[in-house]
């Protein structure tokens, strides 16, 4: 992957496989540092998965014998000198926080992160809460407060989905 925006949608595809009904999305800029965190109410990984996630040739998938999702992510947030931490808890959920230095040349660019966020809302059916803060401002975006208004009208809704897409571009900082 050629910018962490696609890393993210690519770890929220590992929340919404494990069942999570919220999926918490941040993406904090400050100064070099870029942190991404997503957190969700899935079902949680046992220890030795959580030890195991990062190796990419362990999955729990049986479609394919390599994951390289959550070991790619890893590498892109060390490869530039940062850290990256996996937390979860069976029957609980799984946290995982990528912390990026912008300033390394190794530091992929974060991308349409607009776009990747976009998709992921009206393309699936659990709640995304969504934080995303600069040094020029911050931005919350939260579906349960979409879905309360619309009263059951999908957020895939053509007229939904141009007015959340509009939504998104007017407020999320640069």
């Amino acid at each position: 992957m050629q910018e962490i925006s696609l890393n993210i949608l690519d770890i929220v595809q590992n929340s919404i496989k494990a069942g999570a009904s919220l999926v918490r999305i941040t993406v904090s800029q400050k100064e070099n540092m870029l942190t991404v965190s997503i957190g969700d109410d899935g079902c949680g990984m046992d220890e030795e998965q959580v030890k195991n996630v990062t190796d990419p040739f362990y999955t729990t998938r049986t479609t394919r014998r390599v994951g390289l999702g959550v070991p790619f992510f890893k590498m892109s947030a060390e490869m530039t000198g940062g850290s990256f931490s996996l937390e979860s808890q069976k029957g609980v959920g799984t946290t995982t926080t990528a912390v990026f230095d912008t300033s390394s040349i190794d530091c992929m660019p974060l991308g349409d992160i607009n776009e990747t966020i976009f998709l992921l809302v009206t393309q699936n059916e659990c709640d995304f809460l969504y934080t995303r803060e600069t040094p020029s401002g911050s931005f919350v975006l939260d579906t349960r407060e979409f879905r309360e208004i619309l009263g059951g009208i999908p957020l895939s809704e053509p007229e939904v989905a141009s007015f959340i897409k509009a939504f998104i571009a007017e407020n999320s900082p640069d």
